[in-house]
C-alpha cells in the first residue's frame, strides 16, 4: 500500500494519517498477510517529512505492540469490531483493539466471542502491568480494564490472552 495516494513521487501528497497506517497493519497481519508500505521518493532520492514522520509514529507503535504483529498467525475469526486477532508462535492470543479517531481513553472492558482464555490463563494489557480479570461470557470472555489504566501507546491497543480454548 502506498503511504500516501500515489505509488511515486507526487509534490505534496497527502499521506494518511498515523492511526491509519497502524490500523492497516494490524488489519493485514490478522488476516495473515505483511504490509509493504510504499514510500515515493522525490527526484532528489528523499522522502517527504510526513513519510519520516509517519514511520516514527509506527515504529513509536511497533516498540511497545510489537508481539502481537511479529512472528505472528492469523486466528479465527481475525476480526471482531474494532477488535483485530493474532497469535504468537507461544500460543497466546492477541486482541488488538483500534481505537477511533479522537478516542484516548482504553475501554473499560474487552469483550470477544469465539475466543476464550484457557483456564488458569492471564489476560494483560501490552505494553504495561495490567493484569485483566476475566471471565467466561458466551463462547467468548470478558476482561475488565482497570480504571485509570493509561494507554500504553496511541491508535491501537493490544491485550494478551496467554493461552485460549476453542
Amino acid at each position: 500500500m502506498p503511504m500516501a495516494t500515489s505509488w511515486s513521487f507526487v509534490p505534496d501528497d497527502t499521506y494518511k494519517s498515523p492511526r491509519a497506517l497502524v490500523h492497516m497493519l494490524a488489519d493485514v497481519v490478522a488476516k495473515g498477510g505483511n504490509l509493504l508500505l510504499n514510500i515515493g521518493p522525490g527526484p532528489d532520492g528523499r522522502w517527504h517529512d510526513a513519510a519520516y514522520e509517519r514511520l516514527q509514529e509506527l515504529g513509536a507503535w511497533l516498540r511497545v505492540n510489537g508481539e502481537a504483529i511479529y512472528g505472528t498467525r492469523s486466528v479465527e475469526p481475525y476480526a471482531q469490531g474494532k477488535y483485530r486477532l493474532t497469535r504468537g508462535r507461544d500460543g497466546a492470543a492477541y486482541a488488538i483493539y483500534l481505537a477511533a479517531d479522537g478516542e484516548t481513553s482504553l475501554p473499560d472492558r474487552v469483550a470477544l466471542e469465539g475466543l476464550r482464555p484457557a483456564p488458569g490463563a492471564t489476560v494483560t494489557l501490552v505494553g504495561t502491568d495490567a493484569a485483566l480479570e476475566w471471565e467466561p461470557a458466551g463462547s467468548g470472555f470478558v476482561a475488565r480494564v482497570p480504571a485509570g489504566t493509561r494507554a500504553p501507546s496511541a491508535y491501537a491497543w493490544a491485550v494478551r490472552i496467554s493461552s485460549v480454548t476453542r
